[in-house]
This record gives C-alpha cells, sequence and structure tokens, in this order.
C-alpha cells in the first residue's frame, strides 16, 4: 500500500516585515514580493511563489540584512519542500537556519521554526535520527518562549507525533496528538484550519492500528473543515480525500472510496501538474480500487503512470518502484498478459531483493507470482529453478 497524508506544519518564517520610516526602496520592494510569496503559497501555487521568492532573495543579499536573506532562504526551501523538491531545499534550509542562530542566539523563536522546518525535510527523507533532535529543540524553545499552551508549541507536538508515529511508536504518538488538538481547539476555535490538521493526524494514527471505527469520524471532520475554510480545491483538501478513500478502501468500500480518489487526483493535477510525486497516492489507491474489483482494464494505465512518476522523482532502482512494478505485472498477469507481465515480475525482484533482502514479503509474493506465470505457460522447470535458486539465497542471508 502506498502512503498516505500526515500534516507536518511547516511556516514561513515572517508574514510580512513592516516598513520602517524612511525605509529604503529595497526594503520596500523585498516587503512587495513577500507579500506576494505568501498570496501564492497560500493558493497553492507553489512554482509561482517560488520564482518570485528567488527574486526577493537576490534583492536581500544584495542590498538588505542577514534576517531577511534567511527569511528568504525559508520560504524558498520550503516552496522547494512543498513541490517534493528535497535536495534543493536542505542547503536553504541549513543555511537560513545558521544565519538565524548567529543573528538571534540560539533559543530565539525564529530558530525553533527554522528548525522545525529543517526536521520536516529529514522526517520526508526518512532521516529519522537526524529530525528527532531538531523537533525536540524546536519544542524546548517554544515552551520557554510562549509557554506549554500556545498554538506554536501545539505544532511541535503535532509534528514530534508525526515523526514517532512514521516509526510505529505509536504508544508515544498519541498523547501528544492529542495534546496539540486540544491546544489547538482552545486557542483557535474547533473550526479553524489547524485544528483540522490534527484531527487528521489522530486518524491516521488510528488506521494504522486498525482502529477504523475511530478514525472515520475524524476524517470526516478534517475534510469538512478543510473545505469550508480552504476551498474545495486545496492541496490540504486534497490531503483529507486520499486518507478517507484509503480508509474506505482497507475495509473494501470500493464505492465510497473510488470517487474521493478520483477528486483528489484532479486536484493535483489542477495544482502540481500531470508527474508530481503526490499523485502517486490517489493513482495506487484508484488501481488498488479497480484491481480489488477486477477492473484491470481501468486499473493497468493507472499503476503506468504511477510506474512512470515514480522513476522520473524516485529512481530506477528504488523500492517503491519495485512495489509498483508487481502491482502492475499482477494486473497484467491478470488479463493473461504473460509476455509484458515477466520482465516486470522480474525486474521488481532484482531491485526488491537488493533494496530489502530476499526474505522481505514482497520480494517472496514476486518470487511466488513469476513462478506462477511460468506454470501458467507451461514452464515449470524455469518455475521450479527460481524457487530453488530463491531459497538458496534466502538461506545465505540468515
Amino acid at each position: 500500500m502506498k502512503t498516505y497524508g500526515r500534516l507536518l506544519l511547516a511556516f514561513l518564517l515572517l508574514i510580512l516585515v513592516v516598513p520602517q520610516v524612511g525605509a529604503d526602496e529595497h526594503e520596500d520592494e523585498w516587503n512587495q514580493l513577500n507579500a506576494q510569496v505568501i498570496e501564492n503559497y497560500q493558493a497553492g501555487k507553489y512554482g509561482v511563489a517560488t520564482e518570485i521568492a528567488i527574486k526577493q532573495l537576490a534583492i536581500a543579499e544584495k542590498h538588505l540584512d542577514a534576517e531577511l536573506i534567511a527569511t528568504s532562504l525559508n520560504d524558498i526551501a520550503l516552496l522547494y519542500y512543498n513541490q517534493g523538491k528535497y535536495a534543493e531545499a536542505e542547503p536553504l534550509y541549513a543555511r537560513s537556519l545558521a544565519i538565524w542562530e548567529k543573528a538571534l542566539g540560539p533559543d530565539h523563536p525564529q530558530v525553533a521554526t527554522s528548525l522545525n522546518n529543517l526536521a520536516a525535510l529529514y522526517k520526508a527523507l526518512d532521516k529519522y535520527a537526524e529530525a528527532e533532535p531538531l523537533y525536540e529543540r524546536s519544542l524546548a524553545i517554544w515552551e520557554k518562549a510562549l509557554g506549554p499552551d500556545h498554538p506554536s508549541v501545539a505544532t511541535n507536538l503535532n509534528n514530534l507525533a508525526v515523526l514517532y508515529d512514521d516509526q510505529g511508536k505509536y504508544a508515544e504518538a498519541e498523547p501528544l496528538y492529542k495534546r496539540s488538538l486540544a491546544i489547538k481547539e482552545k486557542a483557535l476555535g474547533p473550526d479553524h484550519p489547524n485544528v483540522a490538521g490534527d484531527l487528521n493526524n489522530l486518524a491516521v494514527l488510528y488506521y494504522n492500528q486498525g482502529k477504523y471505527a475511530e478514525a472515520e469520524p475524524l476524517y470526516k471532520r478534517s475534510l469538512a473543515i478543510k473545505e469550508k475554510a480552504l476551498g474545495p480545491d486545496h492541496p490540504s483538501v486534497a490531503t483529507s480525500l486520499n486518507n478517507l478513500a484509503l480508509l474506505y478502501n482497507t475495509q473494501g468500500k470500493y464505492a465510497e472510496a473510488e470517487p474521493l480518489y478520483k477528486r483528489r487526483l484532479a486536484i493535483d493535477e489542477k495544482k502540481l501538474g500531470s508527474d508530481h510525486p503526490s499523485l502517486v497516492n490517489s493513482l495506487y489507491g484508484l488501481a488498488l480500487v479497480y484491481d480489488s474489483q477486477d477492473k484491470y482494464a481501468e486499473a493497468e494505465p493507472l499503476y503506468k503512470r504511477c510506474l512512470a512518476i515514480e522513476e522520473k522523482n524516485l529512481g530506477a532502482d528504488d523500492a517503491e518502484v519495485a512495489t509498483t512494478l508487481g502491482s502492475l505485472a499482477e494486473c497484467l498477469l491478470n488479463q493473461g498478459k504473460y509476455a509484458e507481465a515477466e520482465p516486470l515480475y522480474k525486474r521488481a525482484i532484482v531491485i526488491g531483493a537488493k533494496s530489502l533482502g530476499w526474505k522481505h514479503p514482497q520480494v517472496k509474493t514476486g518470487v511466488e507470482n513469476l513462478a506462477a506465470l511460468y506454470r501458467n505457460t507451461n514452464r515449470e522447470a524455469e518455475a521450479e529453478q527460481l524457487e530453488k535458486r530463491a531459497a538458496e539465497i534466502e538461506a545465505k542471508e540468515r
């Protein structure tokens, strides 16, 4: 199963620098561009916002002080992050953090925000060991500066909870989610978009533990808040649609899941383009909906599109690519397209064995499916040879 969305909260560092009396023309121009960056960011127009933020950075580096340079660096990094361009984001976040620490000291709230954003990037890259101390340090700064019940404290509680959740540390994550939710409901009101984010994340926690009855009302409430506050086509609405669809899909409620996946896909394509990594969740989920109902002709092009996006963004040998190869191969096998399925199974097994090991269930399933293909095409000897070779390699790995 592909990943679903939880909401890590990362922020533009400054909402708007209030112009000082006598501010020069460069600072005025920076402020005007900053307002445009925020406007486009909030509208989900990340590409447009990035172009403006790069111009803003050039002005700051040439004419303005270190703090505005750090702000511009952070904002470009955040925009890259939201576009899945993690390699481009990391050095900008790191440089921004270093400037803030030098300019304001290690315990300033701006430093806490920068720490949070860099931690979110490491989390997206599955670098949990690097992310955790950054989140913890950010949380400590906010609690000291603002008290234990401030919304910024809640943001850090939420983000640390997501990190634990991703590692299967559900007992550690749940009380952090609940504390964050309580703070935000009290401070912001029950219908604020940030409350919706925490509802979504607590629902994901319950989903991960198979507590579907507890997850569903939280997902629905989160979706309703976002649609009202942000509009029906906002990227955050797309995340909630995907998660509710995944919940229904897991329970075999395909009629409920299908329109949600389709709507999420339409939103993402409009906002992000046709080959953004975020499209994989809805494409793969919709393919599974069709696959589970034996609608293989509808599932096949969706799997193929998933594969193309993953290969472009993750590389040809990524474990996620192997998963999609296996799913596409099985879909083809179920349609009797043995010649098309065989090379996909072989490639999936090679990638999976390299990244996960021969003992991994995904690799074992690939071997079993390829052996079944050989038998379906009257190649019993090849099937037995494959199974024997897999068993020998697995034994060596013990």
